[in-house]
């Protein structure tokens, strides 16, 4: 009776005081240390099972990601590698080299370079490109505009003979009494739109007072 009466008593000290009897619950609690992927350690030893041995396991260092974005970068194949390296070709033209009449101040050609593309007239080229045509007979009504009759228009062909057509009836009319490569300027179509090439022309060669000497081996830029 004495007995049963003292574990009562025991029993209700543990209930009217259950912080007390949490801290020694908590002594009784063997801690297991985890490794950093939150598993258990397979081997303990036997002071870490002791409850007076137990040490508290710091948590294992947090990861740490960057927070720049990640790009996906397509790569190229090495066909359009290859195609990228090659620098694109340029389109289909003519190049012009027309020596003025006039020497400049220093004793030299007035040469002045033009590109165009073929297929056009020789007088609508030089227009175009502000290139001296007529000379005295540039005013209205000293020339044709173009029609092939009254001649003032004359060019001497110097270099680019095979890019131009034949010459017309009209020039072979007009032209009787000059150098065969001498022609109309109205009536000379240079090349066609596909062709590449140089000409070089002499500006009014009626008015033309100098010589030159023309290279045949001309710079590579007018190639």
């Amino acid at each position: 009776m004495r007995t049963t009466h003292h574990f009562l008593q025991k029993l209700s000290l543990q209930i009217s005081n259950p912080a007390a009897n949490y801290l020694q619950y908590q002594k009784m609690v063997v801690v297991v240390p985890l490794n950093p992927y939150g598993l258990a350690s397979p081997a303990l030893s036997s002071s870490s099972l002791g409850t007076n041995a137990c040490k508290p396991i710091k948590s294992p260092k947090r990861l740490c990601f960057s927070r720049g974005r990640i790009r996906a970068v397509g790569t190229a194949s090495s066909k359009e590698s290859s195609e990228a390296a090659e620098p694109e070709e340029e389109p289909p033209a003519i190049n012009f080299a027309f020596v003025h009449s006039v020497l400049l101040p220093d004793g030299n050609p007035d040469i002045h370079f033009r590109t165009a593309c073929g297929g056009q007239k020789l007088r609508d080229i030089m227009l175009d490109n502000n290139i001296e045509l007529y000379g005295p007979y540039s005013r209205p009504l000293l020339n044709c505009a173009g029609g092939g009759t009254c001649a003032t228009c004359k060019v001497e062909v110097i270099e680019g003979k095979e890019l131009l057509n034949p010459r017309t009836d009209k020039e072979k009319e007009k032209l009787k009494q000059h150098p065969k490569n001498w022609r109309l300027a109205c009536q000379t179509t240079v090349g066609k739109p596909d062709s590449r090439g140089l000409v070089v022309i002499q500006q009014l060669p009626e008015w033309k007072m100098h010589e030159w000497k023309y290279d045949r081996n001309p710079p590579s830029e007018l190639l």
